[in-house]
């Protein structure tokens, strides 16, 4: 059954259009890529708007999107990176000291989300995993209200119809084919909203993904594949993952792919604006490859040491999405010393309030994860019960027996 609606009639751009940007050079595996927007040849080739060093850069295609940002726009990305780390690194701490059961850190990846986050319109819908902190800032969920999932007390901690934030997923992948749907939708109401997909590169090599890229193809849906490549799918690279940039998968399925440097926060804010306006003019899908690194471990349980060396994480260290920030507003007297002392003062107001938060929450219900696996009860998990509330008593017996 086919859908015949005024948006999927509207002709879709080729690949070939601003996807170009990034070159075509990089097609060949095994061919060296040159770069447009750094002079290291080694580089991969992506957008940049903003260098390491906090230097600006021109680029013709993607300069329009930005062209009406402020030096109060820009601090306020500042402040936004910077409070979503604080927020991260203070849940990292609780976890470690036992009032969340995990964490899975954003470090590294701020101007990812934060750039992208303040692309969407108030009515565009977001699709997240789990990994998704700064964009939930950008929609406005309390920070608290990500940690009730992670203590266990709860099973997402907000109403994603409030802020058009999804719940966080933790099923790899499957959140490409929700937003997928979710597009296609709007396209039958006749809205002009558009729909943003997140998920890392270890799921691009799930079936879900190559499913969802197929049906919004095809269907000509208003969504946005955001793939913030970190480099790592838990211990995995990337290049064992695939044979071509992730960007370029786009190709095959019909739609443009672009990939942008996921520490310029400016760049993410410019290449998101620009597949978000393809989406809302009937144009399609958009696979945006944002390059970045996961600074910290994937998940509290996971230990990176045992699998990717010092030299690789200090190498990314100078491409810090923050620092470079800092510098380009320090260059160019948009932000002087008062300003940084008072986001200071409000990022320790910040860790203060999550701390206080989360040992305020409950401790979670013991008995919760036996009820809802079967709408009727069954003969099985009744005896699981009864063997864990056996268990849990031995505790109190110890205690009562001084052991």
């Amino acid at each position: 059954m086919t859908v015949d609606s005024s948006a999927a009639r509207k002709p879709r751009r080729s690949a070939a259009g601003k996807a170009g940007t990034t070159g075509s050079s990089a097609g060949t595996t095994g061919t060296k890529r040159t770069t447009r927007t750094t002079k290291k040849s080694t580089d991969p080739e992506l957008v940049q708007l903003l260098t390491p060093e906090g230097k600006r850069v021109k680029n013709a295609e993607y300069d329009g999107y930005v062209a009406g940002i402020t030096p109060d726009d820009l601090r306020a990305l500042y402040r936004d990176m910077v409070l979503t780390r604080r927020f991260d690194a203070e849940a990292t701490a609780l976890q470690r000291q036992g009032e969340l059961g995990l964490w899975a850190s954003l470090l590294g990846q701020e101007a990812a989300q934060i750039g992208s986050g303040r692309a969407l319109r108030d009515d565009d819908y977001v699709f997240p995993t789990y990994r998704e902190h700064g964009v939930a800032w950008c929609r406005g969920v309390d920070p608290t209200n990500l940690l009730g999932m992670f203590r266990g007390v709860n099973n997402g901690g907000w109403d994603p119809n409030s802020n058009n934030f999804h719940l966080y997923t933790i099923v790899i992948g499957s959140q490409t084919l929700h937003a997928t749907g979710y597009a296609m939708g709007v396209t039958k109401d006749g809205a002009d909203s558009a729909v943003i997909a997140y998920f890392g590169d270890g799921a691009s090599s799930q079936g879900d993904v190559a499913e969802a890229f197929t049906f919004s193809a095809v269907y000509n849906a208003p969504v946005v594949f955001f793939c913030q490549n970190n480099q790592w799918a838990i211990s995995e690279p990337t290049e064992k993952q695939s044979r071509v940039p992730l960007y370029q998968r786009a190709q095959g399925f019909g739609f443009p792919g672009v990939r942008v440097d996921g520490n310029d926060v400016l760049a993410c804010l410019a290449v998101t604006k620009w597949a978000l306006e393809r989406a809302r003019n009937g144009e399609g899908p958009t696979l945006v490859e944002a390059y970045t690194y996961r600074m910290g471990a994937h998940t509290t349980s996971d230990d990176p040491t045992r699998y990717r060396g010092d030299e690789e994480r200090l190498a990314w260290e100078a491409k810090d999405p923050i620092l470079r920030l800092r510098r380009f507003l320090e260059a160019s007297n948009h932000a002087d010393d008062g300003f940084f002392a008072e986001l200071e003062t409000e990022s320790e107001a910040l860790g203060r309030r999550v701390r206080e938060a989360v040992r305020a929450m409950p401790d979670p219900d013991h008995f919760a994860i036996f009820e809802n696996v079967y709408a009727d009860g069954h003969a099985l998990v009744d005896e699981e019960r009864a063997q864990f509330a056996a268990y849990q008593a031995s505790f109190a017996d110890a205690e009562a027996e001084g052991v």
